[in-house]
């Protein structure tokens, strides 16, 4: 097989971003990319057939049409594994993987293939990351986060499973390191990795723009609904303001704010906006969203201030403490809602990657 397969240490750590910057990249030195997520588990149905999510991504930046058999073709969605393990011979998935490699193979220079979760994901119907690089032939590029003691130990764990397949390691991309730690991480986990014989494709900062949510994936996790602009759901939100603290003095030069106020107090807080809009009429709204906690109506001031700028409004029970917790708990993924995060996945991979030495492994 001619292509590589994208591993991680553990789930969140960028594997699904640096794909997606890797394929770019390689497309856009016009080779013909192929990809495919060999075994999925988040899933989407789609006419009756299931494909996993990520496949939906790579779909839409390499412009092929999605064919789950080809491009996701094990779903170990609810209930998979026990009826895998209570009749295994029912099942063929090292046959569907190969068949789809063999296909896309023949379709495409280059095939990226995605892994999921940590290196032992899949383990159970004997289908792990390293089970499945083994099973194509095929080197991996580990991703791993930024760090030194956490991430040699994970690495060394994860690299374990591999070669104990005799499964080639490419090299590895550490990910999310903080620029200010980028030369001591280099040095120290390098000197690792010389020891352990494992090529260092490249560093990649850690941007927080790739860690911005959008309003609708806040919805389920402090159980909202919205009430007004829910079609503006997919703005992306930068930071929290707290309506008990608005600083109108630190407003100047902030946006896509969500601001995160009890229900009884907003008028009150929105009346601070106004004002703020008012004498500074060449800035734009700050908020991207506007989330009110508790009981609480709204007067007509401040639905005319919501309406007019498209603000999407949303209701939740739980207090202003508990939604913002909640919020900064939740893993924010790429995706095609995401389109700031597709093109600075891209321009981090080509910034700051070895892509002559991916190439190289691709002539061996």
């Amino acid at each position: 097989m001619k292509g590589f397969y994208v591993a991680a240490t553990n789930q969140h750590v960028g594997k699904t971003t640096s794909t997606l910057g890797l394929a770019a990249i390689f497309r856009s030195m016009d080779y013909n990319v192929g990809y495919c997520k060999p075994v999925g588990q988040q899933y989407l149905d789609l006419d009756n057939l299931r494909v996993d999510k990520d496949t939906l991504l790579f779909a839409d930046l390499l412009g092929f049409n999605l064919e789950p058999h080809l491009h996701s073709p094990v779903i170990l969605g609810n209930g998979a594994t026990s009826a895998y393990l209570d009749n295994p011979s029912d099942f063929h998935f090292k046959e569907d993987v190969i068949q789809a490699a063999n296909y896309l193979s023949k379709e495409h220079e280059i095939v990226i293939y995605e892994g999921t979760g940590h290196t032992g994901v899949g383990s159970v119907v004997n289908l792990s990351n390293a089970d499945v690089a083994k099973l194509l032939d095929l080197g991996v590029i580990m991703i791993v986060e930024g760090g030194i003691g956490r991430t040699i130990d994970r690495l060394n764990m994860s690299v374990a499973m591999f070669r104990e397949q005799n499964v080639p390691i490419i090299g590895v991309i550490i990910n999310k390191v903080i620029p200010e730690k980028m030369d001591k991480i280099k040095h120290y986990v390098g000197i690792k990795l010389k020891e352990m014989g494992l090529p260092l494709l490249g560093c990649i900062p850690y941007d927080k723009t790739m860690a911005f949510p959008i309003i609708k994936s806040l919805l389920n996790s402090i159980n909202g609904f919205v009430t007004a602009n829910d079609h503006m759901v997919y703005n992306k939100v930068e930071d929290i303001i707290s309506g008990s603290i608005v600083e109108m003095n630190n407003l100047s030069g902030l946006k896509n704010q969500l601001l995160v106020t009890a229900a009884d107090k907003i008028d009150e807080v929105v009346e601070k906006f106004i004002l703020w809009s008012s004498v500074n009429p060449n800035h734009s709204c700050p908020l991207s969203g506007v989330i009110a906690t508790g009981k609480g109506d709204l007067s007509m001031t401040t639905e005319r201030y919501i309406m007019e700028n498209e603000i999407p409004f949303i209701r939740t029970d739980l207090d202003t403490l508990g939604t913002v917790l909640k919020i900064s708990k939740i893993e924010v993924k790429i995706n095609l809602k995401t389109p700031w995060k597709i093109n600075r996945a891209i321009e981090l991979i080509k910034e700051n990657i070895d892509l002559e030495l991916l190439k190289e492994s691709l002539q061996k």
